[in-house]
């Protein structure tokens, strides 16, 4: 695979790195009274490290032969350029959280951190956890699972109700004709609104395709893979349908891609694509935004001849890796620290209350420990629900690159009609098939 400079010299300085620990004298690792000590890096976020140092600290009380140290990872110039950093200086923590799937396909591919199922104690962990059907969609191309996902926000779409009610529907449109009919008599009605509102449509950024792009795809889909190792394996007939159906809501006026202020919030777009920190911003600064009133939660549409109900969707999510710059000693107790965590439930409704990031459980909105929880936040239950149905970000070192030529060859200059569909789609996989030999 072609690697940008950053990664050569990455994987120069990881070699150098390992090098020097491996020539460690033995016991370095350890601590003087015998402990066994590791670091963990929390997400530079202040209710993630709270989460993590209450853990440790409930489990060195339990384990007096383990001390933790959790300190949130730097982040400049991002989090991933300070663990690749770290890990290049021989800095590396034992474990962190923080990491998406692309990350750790770029750190798996330099063998800087360990996988996960390798551990004693691993199948225990996902069963008890309840996480089987969400570990299926992270398996990587070489067949190992690098990350543990922690959380996992189902990417929806919002649509305001009252303002499709006063259009004359009950319910938010599932197929893309359906989407099309709304469109069309918004338009009539409100000539100056908008169906939806994203000036990254127009953008090349790499990380807004999570957003727009992979949510269309993977319900078009039914959540085929896109890549899997050097190989671009995406379902070509939903690619088009996705850039078609693109094509047609810019023709008919129906994407804003200017800037704009809340446009959803003040009714100049009825849809958007929501995650979960969506509802504090709104109780704050827009509490007439009530579910089942203002507004409603729906998976993306999909094409028509596709069944809603096998609708699949992006999910925004990250995980724990652990690293290969560890003893073998402190990646066991790190893994077993983490087993730990996730044998209660309780901890996860704890994570979920203190982070309002749904826990990536299979159970999320069937088990009984986070029922009141979801009483008192109705509008996490479709998140909740949907789970299993999203998939996370492609396993690719090359993940930046490839999601900038979905948006420089296809999305883009169809939405500003510089290309048709076919043509769009053929150019970006001639892109991405150059990436990946």
């Amino acid at each position: 695979m072609k690697n940008n400079s950053w990664m050569r010299l990455f994987i120069v300085m990881l070699a150098v790195a390992m090098l020097a620990s491996a020539c460690q004298k033995p016991g370095e690792e350890g601590s003087a009274d015998g402990k066994v000590e590791f670091e963990f890096w929390s997400a530079p976020n202040p209710t993630q490290q709270a989460f993590w140092s209450d853990m440790a600290k409930a489990y060195m009380q339990e384990n007096k032969d383990v001390k933790i140290k959790v300190t949130p990872m730097p982040e400049s110039p991002s989090s991933e350029a300070g663990i690749q950093s770290a890990i290049a200086a021989g800095n590396a923590p034992a474990i962190s959280e923080n990491i998406s799937r692309g990350f750790a396909a770029q750190l798996s591919a330099s063998s800087a951190i360990v996988p996960l199922e390798e551990f004693d104690g691993y199948d225990e962990l996902i069963k008890n956890r309840e996480m089987t059907e969400t570990m299926s969609t992270w398996k990587f191309a070489d067949n190992h699972q690098y990350v543990l996902p922690i959380y996992s926000n189902a990417m929806l779409f919002g649509w305001r109700m009252d303002i499709l009610k006063e259009l004359g529907f009950d319910e938010p449109p599932k197929t893309y004709s359906e989407v099309l009919e709304v469109g069309e008599k918004l338009k009539e009605k409100h000539p100056d609104k908008f169906l939806w509102a994203r000036a990254d449509l127009v953008k090349p950024t790499w990380w807004a395709r999570w957003f727009d792009f992979f949510m269309m795809y993977n319900a078009a889909s039914e959540g085929n893979n896109f890549v899997e190792g050097d190989k671009f394996i995406a379902d070509d007939k939903a690619g088009v349908e996705t850039l078609e159906f693109m094509k047609n809501l810019s023709e008919k006026d129906l994407l804003l891609t200017r800037e704009a202020t809340d446009p959803f919030e003040t009714g100049q777009a009825i849809m958007m694509d929501i995650g979960p920190w969506t509802f504090p911003y709104w109780a704050d600064k827009f509490p007439e935004m009530k579910q089942g009133e203002t507004y409603e939660l729906s998976m993306p549409p999909v094409p028509d001849g596709v069944d809603p109900e096998n609708a699949k969707t992006f999910a925004d999510t990250k995980g724990l890796s652990i690293y290969a710059s560890a003893s073998k000693e402190q990646q066991q107790a790190a893994f077993d620290f983490v087993k730990w965590v996730y044998s209660d439930a309780e901890n996860d409704l704890t994570w979920f209350e203190k982070t309002n990031l749904p826990p990536a459980r299979d159970d999320l909105s069937t088990n009984e420990t986070f029922a009141q929880y979801f009483e008192e936040n109705p509008q996490l239950v479709k998140y909740a629900e949907n789970i299993p149905n999203a998939v996370p970000p492609i396993d690719s070192e090359n993940t930046v690159e490839i999601q900038e030529a979905i948006g420089k060859d296809a999305l883009n200059p169809v939405i500003k009609g510089q290309k048709e569909p076919k043509q769009a789609w053929k150019d970006m996989k001639k892109s991405i098939d150059g990436m990946l030999k």
